[in-house]
């Protein structure tokens, strides 16, 4: 969070957007942050996450302005609520620890909880069904592509073996019996789970649009931070980032420039910025945070 501040660079009265409410913590710090009377607007996709967050900043009710919308329709909402242009916007990516571990979402592989991973309701298949209707190669494409599951085909495998599979801890169990734990810490399952939830929450083609969107509604110098938790991800963000660096995006071998793209951003993070060892022994989970910065040209 500390770094996360440091480079929106935000002043009292500012206005600011928040991507991804999560439990409202980045926002609280945003709102002492730009007191005492900046503004926030905050989306998450998850309404359940977003009610519980809003009892969490009660004390700025006046300032805030919270929106239960995926973040691929940031740029629509900002404008929508007549934020834009804002000096400051902040996408962070992973799951807030509530998400976690509430047993009925079935996010963590502990649980005998349905197998869903839906963020919201409104959205067309839950995990359940992706597990027992998709076909050995689609499952192992998932696996490998958004999990970068090494044993992808021997888990895709043993999942058909073990249909229909209706919890979380049954998935788990699944690929624990053909990639066993043999005593590691983090459970073999993980990257299956977040394969799975990336798949069912579109998260990487919404993250393109969120980024996009983010780069339209930002001030000149106006700062966009993200926090990814996932290599894809951040692999995403960090080709995003250099491209509208760039004033040409042409192939090499294409001269002269015929694509007519002019920088939009400059880049503040010329090196990934990682979590300092004190805040991992505060906080495990955040130990594959990796965050990212640009400004607005």
């Amino acid at each position: 969070m500390k770094e996360a501040l440091a480079f929106l660079d935000l002043h009292p009265g500012d206005r600011c957007v928040d991507g991804t409410l999560g439990d409202g913590g980045h926002s609280m710090a945003i709102l002492e942050a730009t007191s005492p009377n900046g503004r926030l607007l905050a989306l998450d996709a998850d309404g359940a996450a977003l009610e519980r967050a809003r009892q969490r900043l009660q004390p700025f009710t006046d300032r805030v302005v919270l929106v239960n919308d995926n973040f691929a329709n940031l740029a629509t909402v900002v404008r929508t609520h007549g934020f834009a242009p804002v000096p400051g916007v902040l996408l962070d990516l992973g799951l807030s620890s509530w998400q976690l571990s509430e047993a009925r979402r079935g996010f963590s592989f502990s649980d005998e909880a349905p197998l869903d991973m839906r963020l919201s309701a409104s959205q067309p298949f839950t995990a359940a069904e992706v597990v027992n209707t998709y076909s050995q190669e689609e499952l192992s494409h998932i696996l490998f592509t958004y999990g970068e599951e090494p044993q992808a085909r021997r888990i895709a495998q043993a999942i058909l073996r073990r249909r229909p599979i209706a919890t979380a801890l049954e998935l788990a169990q699944a690929v624990e019996g053909v990639v066993p734990r043999r005593g590691r810490r983090i459970s073999p399952a993980t990257r299956t789970f977040l394969a799975l939830r990336m798949w069912v929450n579109s998260d990487l083609e919404n993250l393109q649009a969120a980024l996009q969107g983010a780069i339209g509604v930002l001030k000149r110098g106006g700062r966009l931070v993200v926090i990814a938790y996932h290599s894809l991800e951040d692999a995403k963000v960090k080709r995003f980032m250099r491209q509208e660096a760039r004033d040409c995006i042409c192939p090499p071998e294409q001269v002269p420039c015929v694509c007519g793209h002019k920088a939009t951003v400059k880049v503040l993070t010329r090196k990934v910025v990682m979590p300092s060892a004190e805040e991992v022994a505060r906080n495990p989970r955040v130990r594959s945070a990796r965050l990212r910065a640009c400004a607005a040209l």
